[in-house]
């Protein structure tokens, strides 16, 4: 005790030691918090664009009790929340969505309108991102039509990749060139049109080769394979799947949909199962890289990568902005196979919630999450499968392609036209193609032709809509919200010739062999209804309830680095993400 203090003295000052005592506490507790929320400094150092493939914008929501802290949590706690974003276009496919986020231009400008198309200018079938002047610089990396679940990407003719079919600027382009080269931009995914759209032209970009088990890139972007790359593929990190299974980390009474497991519309593929543990199999399974794409591994070795990128690139370690996409396509996969109203699903996105913590924990730890815009989204929904709809009354069912000139319509406008041969030569969806050597041989028109057939095929079942090509690039549609969809989607140089939009609900399934769950590619608002979602480098919490685009993201971030305009850009700027900031 000191000299002259009695127990009076220390009982009136007993109050005051514990206060000090709580307050140092908490400022040492406060040193250790993640620095997301300071205000802002200058323009960020890093923007991390996540797109997460086929996440219908209902779903982190409705898992959003599941959740830990620090992923899907930050960003809709901490972060700019738009809850009714969607895509303008028609054709809601990986490419479509991905250019669209990149560029904020619609299809119908940047000419990414589907997966693949036919090139009249070669007459050929085209792979969207296929480039046979730029090969994979991993010798025997590229596409397996035995193992490759992507149907798209077996129309390939060259394993050869680049951007060079995207004909307009993206984000990434505009933010390179505005530093004069020295912003670093790169795109990572399991998909090649996941990551290359997203890096656009100035960046490079890595995907993984199921093929050689490794992240590759082309010689669009390095000639020689940067030697962090090459050292990262020689640690074999997918092996450590090998004879493991994808399991529940949860009770199963835990789950929404823990007693839903085993539904007949789910696909087993090549032995993987309908039901959890589902087994990856030896090393040496031709399938072995496929199911691990199709399960919360292919995200893990995404986001191994892209930690991998970030360290050795040292991206926002300077002054100079940089930026990084990554597509995680788990969550399209596993969607397609089980469905998103699915057991497979909502452990997928638990998974994926942990994921997103642990990435926002290593940026804040390598460049700081004041100093790193976040911008969440994705490139696409996805509908519920039709069995799952059936259980709550729906009329809905998978359409059968191969009975289109069986309509008793198009039966009939053969006979009237005298054509005594299959008239319908290809169908990728949603674009047929019409035998057009046929049609000019028996003297016919082919606008006509396009115009009646696309008529009599609004009458077969599942179909909603049937547009003429000729009558897009004219303008000869009428103007309804669904018709200017598919406008948006259409390039003339590139669209087919008619465009089908089948009825909600319903969709092909079969595509090359493989018979899925569900298929997105439609214009209903499951498919274009996605997160938008912006956080980290000093935006505050906000709930924007307005309506907002895909197009919007791209052009806000060129202005907010004060960059130009991509150059197709045809969104509005989200104003938002300039007030968030300032408050």
């Amino acid at each position: 005790m000191l000299p002259g203090w009695g127990t009076r003295h220390v009982n009136r000052y007993r109050h005051l030691f514990v206060i000090l005592a709580l307050t140092g506490l908490f400022l040492w507790f406060s040193s250790k918090q993640p620095k997301g929320k300071p205000e802002a400094e200058g323009p960020p150092r890093l923007v991390l664009q996540i797109t997460v493939d086929q996440l219908r914008a209902d779903l982190p929501f409705r898992h959003a009790s599941q959740f830990g802290l620090g992923g899907f949590r930050y960003l809709m706690d901490e972060g700019l929340v738009y809850i009714d974003a969607t895509h303008q276009h028609a054709n809601t496919e990986t490419i479509v969505g991905h250019t669209t986020l990149a560029t904020g231009a619609h299809p119908a400008s940047h000419g990414m309108i589907g997966n693949v198309w036919f090139d009249r200018s070669s007459g050929q079938l085209t792979y969207n991102v296929e480039d046979p002047e730029h090969p994979l610089l991993t010798a025997g990396a590229g596409v397996d039509a035995k193992t490759e679940i992507d149907p798209t990407q077996r129309v390939a003719r060259s394993d050869g990749r680049s951007p060079k079919r995207i004909l307009t600027s993206t984000f990434g382009d505009e933010l390179a060139l505005f530093h004069a080269g020295r912003s670093k931009v790169f795109g990572v995914s399991v998909k090649d049109r996941g990551a290359i759209a997203m890096a656009g032209h100035a960046g490079k970009a890595f995907w993984f080769s199921k093929k050689s088990a490794a992240f590759v890139t082309s010689s669009f972007y390095y000639d020689a394979m940067p030697a962090w790359v090459d050292a990262w593929n020689a640690e074999q990190r997918p092996l450590r799947y090998a004879g493991t299974t994808w399991e529940l980390s949860r009770d199963p009474g835990s789950y929404l949909f823990g007693d839903r497991d085993d539904r007949p519309f789910e696909l087993d593929l090549a032995g993987f199962g309908r039901t959890f543990p589902h087994q990856y199999g030896p090393a040496d399974d031709k399938y072995f890289t496929t199911q691990l794409t199709v399960s919360p591994a292919g995200d893990d070795l995404t986001l191994e990568f892209a930690e991998a990128l970030i360290e050795n690139e040292q991206l926002g370690q300077d002054d100079v902005p940089d930026f990084l996409s990554i597509s995680f396509s788990a969550t399209d996969y596993v969607g397609h196979l089980f469905g998103p109203s699915s057991l497979e699903s909502e452990e997928n996105i638990l998974q994926l919630d942990r994921r997103l913590a642990r990435l926002f924990q290593f940026i804040d730890a390598k460049v700081g999450l004041d100093r790193t815009l976040i911008v969440l989204s994705a490139d696409h929904g996805g509908p519920d499968a039709p069995g799952h709809l059936k259980e709550y009354g729906f009329d809905v069912d998978y359409v059968d392609d191969s009975k289109f000139e069986q309509t008793p319509a198009v039966v009939a406008l053969k006979k009237r036209l005298g054509i005594d041969k299959k008239i319908l030569s290809a169908f990728f969806p949603p674009y047929l193609y019409l035998d057009r050597e046929h049609i000019a041989g028996l003297g016919l028109d082919p606008v006509i032709v396009e115009r009646d057939l696309a008529h009599a095929l609004s009458q077969a079942e599942g179909v909603a809509l049937a547009v003429s090509g000729h009558a897009l690039t004219t303008g000869g549609v009428p103007d309804t919200p669904l018709v200017r969809r598919v406008v948006r989607n259409h390039n003339p140089r590139r669209s087919g010739d008619i465009y089908l939009v089948f009825e909600p609900g319903w969709f092909i399934n079969d595509f090359d062999g493989l018979r899925v769950a569900v298929h997105h590619g439609s214009p209903w608002s499951y498919d274009r209804h996605v997160p938008s979602m912006v956080a980290g480098a000093g935006v505050r919490p906000t709930r924007v309830v307005r309506p907002v685009h895909t197009t919007d993201i791209a052009g806000t971030l060129s202005l907010l680095f004060g960059a130009k305009l991509p150059s197709g850009f045809d969104g509005t700027p989200l104003h938002e993400v300039f007030e968030a900031r300032r408050r």
